[in-house]
């Protein structure tokens, strides 16, 4: 079995999968609501949002969409998990991630791994 974690966004899901993908790699691919079977079911604005986005990495996958207003909702209660073998790694995505956002827990060490909660 394998678990994804899907994420949803009020409008800017292609501005975050974007910014994943230059911080950790792998193969994105997004498609818009323009491109899908929702194309005449959605306003003009909404043709350039995307209706699903997959960034695959090599052990695991990161899926997300835009969510229509009244539907979305700020995202509580879930942590995302990365490890890298790259010990320089968690210093990178830690300071980049940060950008824009409020640092509750600093980066640090706990059980033999980094965590951070940004």
């Amino acid at each position: 079995m394998k678990v994804n974690t899907h994420l949803t966004f009020n409008g800017n899901c292609r501005e975050a999968f974007e910014l994943y993908e230059s911080l950790l790699g792998g193969l994105l691919t997004m498609t818009t609501f323009g491109e899908s079977p929702a194309a005449n079911h959605v306003p003009q604005e909404w043709k350039s949002r995307i209706v699903h986005a997959t960034l695959s990495l090599e052990k695991s996958e990161i899926a997300g969409a835009d969510v229509l207003p009244d539907d979305y909702k700020k995202p509580e209660g879930f942590y995302l998990l990365v490890e890298s073998e790259d010990p320089s790694k968690p210093e990178i995505l830690f300071t980049a991630l940060s950008v824009g956002g409020k640092v509750v827990i600093p980066l640090q060490e706990m059980f033999g791994q980094c965590a951070m909660e940004v």
